[in-house]
């Protein structure tokens, strides 16, 4: 037997739906917030993701050779190959840009739920407007997108990196230490903090501030613990700021969490950062995450620095859907999954098949979905196999429908019937009314 790779999937007609729909809903939100949509290719240089992440990151992807020697890999993220594109045209785009991109990444990682080897990613970026407001706008666009696809009960944290480095800073740490220090902080973990070497009183003000909790409230209480520090964090005022614009602009998550220790756990972040969680997911409940970054520099490029983006767990949503939709019993999981107009299942019987062709390409042409039986087959295994297609109506086309210029439309799911004359005009106008 041969088996499909360990952590990829296959999707049948009904997870394709799901699929799509959801697709087709990011673009459409994507619209409405200005971007457009990018694409870059399933595999590129291997340099283009150890220039960012070292080395080390070589044993997660699906790294190969080429016939000419060149060292490839499948893309692990979309994010660095969108800066490579914006890199080979030298940088000479609209600023500000507003990217959005859609596809298949792959990384060798453990293959569990949530987590697959073959993933896919929904993402975007906006280049060439370092600011508070640009932040908002990203954050906007990520929160509309979970909203619109009926995500409930969803949780935004939100932070920024450059407070934790005022504070850093203060403490005299520099290099490596800095980002020991802030994943230490991202995973909570205060005891390998004092470890380290910090001194305990900045332990415990760090402790402090990630027990904040609540919205952009929370922020005069960490004025007053950073301030406690002496550090003066104008990073603070910028994500202050932020949260302004981006309640301005709408965006109303269920919950909403400053957490000013939130890192991202990525050393490339330099400013406001945010991850949108799920609780059906457990361990793998992060479904969006990104921020502020600097990559631009690894291009020669620095006065592109900083943009803002998020990648969006495209799978993991879909995963979340499909638990919550479980549980409260729907069928639908996205909205709009079923959409469009109904399909009709065209049966000829016993007649030259040709006196159907036109009238089918008719009905196609005005945007009627259309099954033709491609089988001659008896009456009841043609409805059996109309029916199992997920068609909602069928029409049998005989000698007597021919001749009399008279058809009957079937709907399939309560034998439910209505007589039209036979031409594309009247059979779609019969289907939109029964």
């Amino acid at each position: 037997m041969f088996e499909r790779a360990r952590g990829t999937r296959d999707f049948g007609p009904a997870e394709m739906g799901r699929r799509l729909a959801f697709e087709r809903m990011c673009d459409e939100v994507a619209y409405r917030y200005g971007f457009q949509r990018v694409a870059t290719p399933t595999f590129e240089r291997l340099e283009l993701f150890t220039a960012k992440s070292g080395a080390s990151i070589i044993e997660q992807l699906y790294a190969f050779k080429d016939r000419s020697d060149r060292d490839l890999t499948l893309r692990p993220e979309l994010t660095v190959p969108v800066m490579r594109m914006i890199a080979e045209q030298k940088g000479q785009i609209p600023k500000p840009a507003r990217y959005s991109y859609f596809g298949p990444c792959f990384r060798y990682e453990e293959s569990k739920r949530g987590r697959y080897r073959e993933f896919w990613q929904y993402g975007c970026e906006i280049i060439g407007a370092p600011t508070s407001l640009t932040e908002a706008e990203v954050v906007a666009f990520a929160c509309a997108i979970v909203e619109a696809v009926g995500l409930e009960g969803w949780q935004l944290n939100i932070g920024h990196v450059g407070i934790l480095n005022d504070i850093l800073d203060n403490l005299g740490l520099e290099g490596d230490a800095v980002g020991d220090a802030m994943r230490l902080l991202d995973k909570g973990d205060f005891t390998g903090l004092a470890a380290s070497g910090i001194d305990s009183t900045a332990v415990t003000n760090l402790q402090s501030l990630a027990q904040l909790n609540g919205g952009i409230e929370t922020l005069a209480s960490a004025r007053d613990i950073i301030t406690s520090m002496g550090v003066e964090s104008e990073a603070l005022d910028q994500l202050e700021e932020m949260l302004n614009n981006l309640s301005a602009l709408g965006a109303n998550p269920p919950s909403l969490v400053v957490d000013l220790t939130v890192a991202r756990g990525l050393d490339y972040y330099t400013g406001m950062v945010f991850e949108i969680m799920v609780d059906e997911l457990g361990g793998e409940g992060q479904v969006c995450g990104g921020g502020s970054y600097k990559l631009f520099h690894l291009f020669g490029l620095d006065d592109l620095d900083p943009c803002c983006g998020f990648g969006l767990g495209f799978d993991r949503v879909l995963l979340a859907l499909e638990i919550q939709a479980e549980k409260s019993g729907r069928s639908e999981v996205v909205p709009g999954e079923n959409s469009g107009a109904a399909t009709l299942a065209v049966i000829p019987f016993k007649v030259d098949v040709s006196q159907v062709l036109a009238l089918v390409s008719g009905l196609r042409a005005g945007g009627q979905p259309v099954l033709l039986e491609l089988r001659e087959r008896n009456i009841g295994k043609s409805m059996a196999w109309a029916n199992s297609t997920g068609a909602q109506f069928a029409m049998v086309v005989g000698p007597r429908d021919i001749e009399s210029g008279q058809v009957t439309i079937k709907r399939l799911s309560d034998g439910a019937e209505a007589n039209c004359e036979m031409s594309a005009e009247a059979i779609g106008q019969t289907i939109s009314s029964m």
